[in-house]
């Protein structure tokens, strides 16, 4: 892929201009932007075991980019069809988990199976908003939260307050608080970072894993590495995001970079719901010290054990950030029945750019066993 040339300036934020994140950060927006034209359809899944099991850095996770194939066997359910079902209202709550406390989006009859959803950077809960839909028509019941340093009852303000064992015990804790002893667990960018790490170390937990965008820790760290490989270039965005002062530029009043990294993705009212949630340098440092606790260039983490739990794991093929080499590897790492989707053209944010698509596979693999 090529980069955007440097022809025009456009601010991002506190004299941060949109070229300076292209050629600096290395974030080649306009790939992550979202795509405006209509993707063809995911190729087929695998299914079946994988036979291969390894350990891997904890700290050696993909950390969610900025702005925005397929494997034999297996079949693409058709899109999911939840219109005659009655979701019911979505229920916001705080959820307290020792001295922090969450803000939860709860969807779904309180009689059904749990799933609980991780969101990614720079979003929040409200990026699960279509899957908690139709997962809820479906009779399941869904909790989305927004994660530590999202929240503002849960902005701790030091970085080492954002590392990802801590980031699991969040998962872990909202659970419990709720009651949920087992649960489907679902994530997406940085929230798919934890859910592979929850998953590798606490499986009694969990009924299935779903990772979207996000590879398992070993693969990304094998690509990160791999002189070969392009994801070393795609990461390179990471420095941008952990470095000091990034919070106040990003999170500037006249900052436009929530304009700009979902210009082609979503509507104003939707980057509105973001920036109230990211617009103040305070909370866009908090949810940034992720990238400064959890950096997968600087320093590895604790071995994570390969997935022993029934995993999803969906790619799209316009991410920016994160490579083909990481995801078809990813595979290799889950010692349990897995499925591999690829969505083709779509960009990092499949979510919100390709629900109906992400709603037919979640359903599917819900209800398989």
């Amino acid at each position: 892929m090529t980069r955007p040339a440097p022809a025009r300036s456009s601010v991002v934020g506190g004299g941060v201009s949109l070229v300076f994140l292209v050629l600096v950060g290395g974030l080649l927006l306009p790939a992550c932007a979202g795509t405006t034209t209509t993707p063809s359809p995911p190729g087929p899944g695998s299914t079946g075991p994988a036979r291969a099991s390894a350990t891997v850095p904890a700290g050696s996770v993909p950390a969610g980019p900025v702005p925005g194939g397929s494997v034999p066997g297996g079949s693409v359910p058709a899109a999911a069809d939840t219109s005659a079902a009655d979701p019911g209202p979505v229920e916001e709550r705080d959820v307290a988990v020792g001295p922090l406390t969450f803000h939860a989006r709860l969807q779904g009859p309180a009689s059904g199976e749990p799933v609980v959803l991780l969101h990614g950077f720079p979003q929040s809960s409200y990026e699960w908003r279509h899957q908690q839909r139709a997962l809820a028509a479906a009779g399941y019941r869904t909790v989305a939260f927004d994660q530590r340093g999202y929240s503002p009852g849960s902005r701790p303000p030091a970085a080492t307050d954002y590392r990802m064992d801590l980031l699991i015990g969040d998962v872990l804790g909202v659970a419990d608080a709720l009651g949920i002893a087992t649960f489907h667990l679902v994530g997406h960018d940085w929230g798919a970072a934890v859910a592979w790490v929850v998953a590798a170390t606490h499986p009694e937990r969990l009924r299935s894993l779903t990772a979207v965008s996000v590879p398992h820790p070993a693969a990304y760290a094998a690509a990160l590495t791999d002189p070969g490989s392009e994801q070393s270039r795609k990461s390179a965005y990471i420095e941008t995001f952990a470095a000091p002062g990034a919070g106040a530029r990003f999170g500037a009043a006249d900052s436009t970079f929530l304009d700009v990294v979902f210009a082609k993705v979503l509507p104003p009212a939707d980057i509105a719901r973001y920036r109230a949630v990211l617009g103040s340098p305070d909370a866009m440092q908090a949810a940034l010290n992720w990238y400064v606790a959890n950096n997968p260039r600087r320093a590895p983490g604790p071995a994570v054990s390969a997935v022993r739990v029934r995993t999803l794991y969906v790619y799209s093929t316009g991410d920016c950030c994160l490579g083909r080499d990481a995801a078809d590897a990813t595979g290799a790492f889950v010692a349990a029945p897995y499925r591999y989707e690829v969505l083709d053209g779509v960009s990092h944010w499949v979510p919100e750019e390709a629900p109906e698509r992400l709603d037919a596979l979640l359903l599917a693999h819900l209800r398989s066993r």
